[in-house]
């Protein structure tokens, strides 16, 4: 016989029924024989498993019932069908059948041409499982290689800038994310920091936010100016994809002349806080998304920095992030937390903040988040 015929195995206590299915499939598929529950059990654990197994329910010593659920239990075996053969015809048996893991029932007496159109067909389903599975894997496979090319292009520490503190967080939702930021360094007093979000998930917004790596960093003669950085990448993005845009905020800091200077592009305003008794203040300047109009301009705004102050650039995954009754955490937990976050360092306001997300999602380990989250937290020494 041909050696990649599949293998059923055949599991009946009777000489007749054996000898009629056995018949029925010889020209198609190899067979192996089991007159009882363990020498089944024995056999669909041996080296060569079989490919589909056949199975009465009414043996002596251990039913069927029980042999399929020590074959869903065993992890090496629970992949193969296990189609049971009965005389009992019961919607109840039928229902203990399938949930101790069978997927068909073939009853007696039985026509050999339905047992063996059943057979086909879930060996047919099982082949087309193990195809996805292994697709599946490949899949998988990429999106790590994916995650880890994304994860190379984001700054291995943040930049060490005399008289700040600087902080980053980047939690994706899934592998890969839209989500990006990076440094324009210009010298130990002066550095840009830049947040952006590309619209959508997934491969395509990974792919756009790794060009963001390398539009920023031809920005670099210019980084003391958000408008011309801006500017720089709306050009640098426009024409190079049709159903995404991006939006993003930059911000420089000039620690020598104790200034920020903030531009934005259709991104969540900058918040600053923690010098003065004003509580949380929006700093927005915003400008066309960018990646789509190659008209858009982009203006700035330069405000003083001051000792102990604050600031946060984010993406808008922190503010939407829904709780399991689907209300967002927003605006009115989001300002009124960071206005206690005063007495902390920037380190552990970053991760405070990610913990009080966290603890609103409510989200059991494993399960996804709404969308990516990426900060960047400066305090003024």
């Amino acid at each position: 016989m041909a050696s990649d015929q599949k293998l059923i195995l055949v599991v009946d206590d009777t000489p007749l029924n054996i000898s009629v299915i056995t018949g029925a499939l010889k020209d198609t598929y190899r067979t192996k024989i089991a007159t009882n529950g363990p020498k089944a059990l024995a056999i669909a654990s041996s080296e060569e498993k079989p490919d589909l197994i056949l199975l009465d329910v009414m043996m002596p010593e251990m039913d069927g019932y029980e042999v399929c659920r020590r074959l869903k239990a065993d992890p090496t075996t629970r992949d193969i069908p296990v189609i049971f053969l009965t005389a009992q015809t019961e919607a109840e048996d039928e229902t203990r059948g399938f949930e101790a893991g069978a997927v068909d029932y073939v009853h007696k007496p039985f026509s050999p041409a339905v047992m063996k159109a059943r057979v086909a067909t879930h060996l047919a389903l099982r082949d087309t499982r193990e195809k996805l599975a292994q697709q599946l894997m490949a899949i998988q496979k990429e999106l790590e290689t994916a995650r880890l090319i994304q994860q190379s292009i984001l700054p291995e520490a943040v930049p060490q800038i005399a008289g700040l503190d600087i902080a980053a967080r980047y939690v994706p939702m899934a592998s890969v994310a839209g989500d990006f930021y990076d440094f324009l360094v210009v010298d130990d007093k002066r550095v840009g920091i830049l947040v952006a979000d590309v619209s959508g998930h997934g491969m395509p917004a990974a792919l756009i936010a790794s060009m963001l790596k390398i539009a920023l960093a031809a920005q670099a003669d210019h980084a003391t100016d958000p408008t011309r950085v801006l500017q720089g990448l709306n050009h640098a993005l426009c024409g190079k994809f049709q159903y995404h845009y991006v939006t993003a905020a930059y911000v420089f800091l000039d620690m020598q002349k104790r200034t920020m200077t903030y531009a934005g592009a259709g991104h969540p305003p900058m918040l600053v806080w923690g010098a003065s008794a004003d509580g949380v203040r929006d700093v927005e300047e915003n400008g066309l998304f960018l990646g789509k109009f190659d008209f858009a301009t982009y203006s700035s705004v330069e405000l003083p920095l001051l000792v102990d102050e604050f600031g946060l650039l984010y993406t808008d995954g922190i503010a939407e992030t829904n709780n399991p009754d689907g209300v967002e955490f927003g605006a009115e937990r989001f300002r009124p937390f960071l206005a206690s976050q005063k007495e902390v360092t920037v380190n552990q306001f970053a991760d405070a903040l990610l913990a009080e997300v966290a603890n609103w999602s409510a989200r059991p380990e494993g399960v996804d988040l709404d969308d990516d989250i990426t900060m960047v937290a400066f305090r003024v020494k």
